[in-house]
């Protein structure tokens, strides 16, 4: 290991972030990078325990004290060989990961853990910069050719491992342009969007081919990909949104997150775009640009998306953002229901929240209320307190006399999702679907109940994280791969884990 005794001698520090005044301003990234003194540092407190829990803490098991090691010898391409043997992206990973590895740090029973994230996200910039990130050279073809349907994170990620494996893939995409929730979902200040085009340059580069603008079940059918590919990989995320039907739901003012956060990514790349002919959310149309530009918005959500909203609303110049959570307000720190190395649910306060947020939990909205021309003008809400009922599954009651409005011209509903698309490619497949609405497929074999079909990320699994999409994607490539080859060169999460230690 690099040193001994750092973990002794170094506490976790984090990189420094550009001003909010001055971040505010514009939509891009602000955390900025270590210097090289600091990043050794960082580093040198990896403890190289006798049982690494963080490799199971990550979905994609990333070798991380074996990185780490590298990292803090100075050893940049082996440290990127290393991080790549596991995470096909890690500049995305790096950005936007909640860093489950970190919660199950053993450094992090009683001191702040690791900075994981972090050194993840220096490797892969340091070797894009080195020139280590390169094209794969594909020295033989197996002769078969596949089609990815999304392009989302699983979705590249089952196209690079197929690609690794020499087949022919292609990845059709309904957007304009690749990456999915990557592109569409995630705020231009948490992921630039060049940091997804460079990517995609050197999947290309290495013979993926992309087809944007198309959405199979509508501009191409499923019978024709079914007739000129060896299999198909359903990679389409979960886009169906979760609604909250009450009282004014509506009125002009109420709009699903994506739609919001979707428009102002457009808006970034392309700010001529006219609102008014272009399609927005499950192919609904704009009538006008979505801005919180002196509007008292409120999203109703405490996750990340909803987080996304508040950064993006305070950027907008809202007149003010208030977030609402119908859950409690999570602790700071562990208790007994979360204990080590599990995933906390704690208390989470984002970049946007420190940008200007007001932030209610155990609240519901119970209707939405408008004025004389059917435009938002308040929420009303109601305190709740959450018990345990009698069949041991949580519930809530009003908090009599607490019923209240909140002034509000833009509502953004972030409650998440529901399950992927039907209408079109789903249902002209005719896929088993499970009991949640997901396209059915086991993890023995990410195999649908059409035996040549396969399905990974959100598609299958539900609403998720991007760590876990990439995850899935490598596993239903490798499961592919030995349904079309009979054996896999891909290797397996616990086969990269082996390899990169030896």
């Amino acid at each position: 290991m690099g040193k001994p005794t750092g973990f002794k001698e170094y506490t976790r520090e984090m990189p420094g972030k550009r001003p909010v005044e001055e971040r505010l301003h514009d939509y891009k990234e602000f955390i900025q990078r270590y210097d090289e003194p600091k990043l050794n540092e960082q580093a040198a407190r990896c403890m190289n325990c006798g049982i690494p829990f963080c490799h199971s803490g990550c979905p994609l098991g990333n070798v991380i004290p074996e990185f780490n090691d590298a990292v803090y010898d100075k050893n940049w391409q082996e440290a990127y060989d290393i991080l790549s043997s596991t995470n096909n992206f890690p500049e995305f990973t790096g950005r936007i990961c909640p860093a489950p590895c970190e919660s199950a740090c053993v450094l992090g029973i009683n001191q702040p853990p690791v900075a994981i994230e972090e050194i993840e996200r220096h490797i892969i910039e340091i070797a894009f910069e080195k020139g280590f990130v390169q094209p794969r050279q594909i020295n033989l073809r197996t002769g078969k050719k596949i089609a990815v349907v999304g392009s989302g994170p699983a979705g590249l990620a089952a196209a690079d491992q197929l690609n690794a494996a020499g087949h022919m893939v292609t990845v059709f995409e309904r957007d304009e342009k690749p990456g999915g929730l990557l592109r569409y979902g995630i705020p231009d200040f948490k992921l630039e969007k060049w940091v997804i085009d460079r990517r995609i340059a050197v999947m290309e580069a290495s013979g993926i081919s992309f087809i944007c603008n198309t959405e199979v079940g509508s501009h191409i059918s499923v019978s024709s990909l079914l007739r000129d590919y060896h299999a198909i990989v359903l990679a389409g995320g979960s886009t169906v949104p979760r609604d909250l039907e009450i009282p004014g739901r509506e009125l002009n003012g109420v709009h699903f997150a994506m739609q919001f956060l979707k428009q102002q990514n457009t808006r970034v790349y392309d700010p001529e775009r006219d609102w008014h002919t272009t399609a927005g959310y499950e192919g609904s149309q704009w009538d006008a640009p979505l801005l919180a530009t002196g509007k008292d918005v409120v999203v109703i959500g405490g996750g990340d998306t909803g987080s996304d909203c508040v950064g993006t609303s305070n950027r907008h110049g809202a007149a003010s953002v208030t977030q609402l959570e119908l859950l409690g307000k999570p602790p700071g720190d562990r208790n007994e229901r979360m204990p080590w190395p599990t995933y906390p649910m704690l208390l989470k306060t984002t970049s946007s929240h420190e940008e200007g947020c007001e932030r209610h939990w155990a609240m519901q909205t119970k209707s939405f209320l408008g004025d004389e021309n059917g435009n938002l003008r308040a929420l009303k809400v109601v305190d709740v307190e959450w018990k345990t009922a009698a069949n041991g599954r949580p519930t809530f009651m009003e908090v009599e006399g607490t019923e209240r409005e909140i002034p509000c011209q833009m509502a953004l509903l972030a409650m998440g999702f529901l399950h992927p698309q039907h209408s079109g490619a789903l249902n002209d497949l005719e896929v088993e679907l499970d009991e949640r609405g997901n396209v059915r497929a086991t993890e023995n074999s990410y195999q649908t109940s059409i035996p040549k079909v396969f399905a990974c990320g959100d598609m299958r699994r539900g609403q998720s994280l991007v760590v876990w999409a990439i995850s899935e994607g490598r596993e239903c490539a490798r499961k592919l791969d030995e349904y079309l080859m009979g054996h896999s060169s891909l290797e397996a999460k616990e086969q990269s884990i082996l390899a990169a230690m030896a």
